[in-house]
């Protein structure tokens, strides 16, 4: 796959409306476990092709490293025979003085020669290092997205299955009557019930109070811990004044 089309699938999964693909679902579950599927083969699928965007950009900068070198080389290499022509020039060795002349020359022409490789592909290598920041970007918005799905299909699951099991205690409860006022069994039901007020009053009554004791003697610790905190503070040990 090209990274055009592995950009433009990321681009398109990272900014995907999950609610509104659930909402135009008619089994969300199974439409959730789907995308799950597809995001993470999606994800392996990118990973495989920045992997190899970023290897050849590497390849492109080496080579681009090499031109550099080899045009600085080269411009040594014609500065020194261009050193000693003037040299034998000036002993009077005037063809050997040609002959390092034109040694210069043929190493200018490959220093030229490699500067002109090194422009060539640099703006590649800024292009290239741009499609990788957005790869990277956009993988991690995928892999972000991944983890927003997984964690709604766990929710839906759980929910579904609550909703499954309230069902059918309803469904059981209304198919029995026991509540007939008119029967000696709904008077005994109701007296039942009265009772069971009293029960849940006197619950709450003492859950209540007990609360507050908790709650009491939690406060007290904090105003212990504060206290050690300000001793310590004062001296000198920070870091255990700051709980650390």
């Amino acid at each position: 796959m090209s990274k055009q089309s592995i950009f433009g699938r990321i681009a398109q999964l990272a900014k995907a409306n999950i609610h509104a693909l659930l909402d135009s679902a008619e089994d969300p579950e199974k439409m959730l476990d789907q995308m799950v599927r597809d995001y993470t083969s999606s994800i392996q699928e990118a990973e495989a092709a920045i992997a190899q965007t970023i290897g050849n950009l590497r390849l492109l900068e080496q080579d681009h490293a090499e031109d550099v070198a080899a045009a600085q080389d080269w411009g040594r290499k014609a500065l020194a025979a261009s050193a000693k022509a003037d040299e034998l020039r000036s002993s009077g060795n005037t063809a050997d003085a040609d002959k390092f002349d034109n040694l210069a020359k043929v190493a200018l022409g490959k220093q030229l020669q490699a500067e002109t490789e090194a422009k060539t592909v640099e703006p590649t290598i800024t292009n290239q290092n741009a499609i990788v920041d957005q790869l990277k970007s956009g993988l991690e918005a995928m892999k972000g997205k991944l983890d927003q799905l997984r964690s709604q299909r766990d929710q839906l699951i759980a929910r579904a299955k609550i909703a499954d099991a309230q069902s059918q205690v309803i469904d059981a409860v209304g198919s029995i009557d026991i509540m007939d006022p008119t029967s000696e069994l709904g008077r005994f039901e109701e007296k039942i019930r009265r009772e069971e007020a009293k029960v849940m009053g006197r619950q709450e009554l003492a859950a209540s109070t007990l609360d507050a004791q908790f709650e009491s003697l939690e406060n007290v610790g904090v105003e212990i811990e504060v206290e050690a905190r300000l001793a310590a503070l004062k001296s000198g040990s920070s870091q255990q004044a700051l709980g650390q």
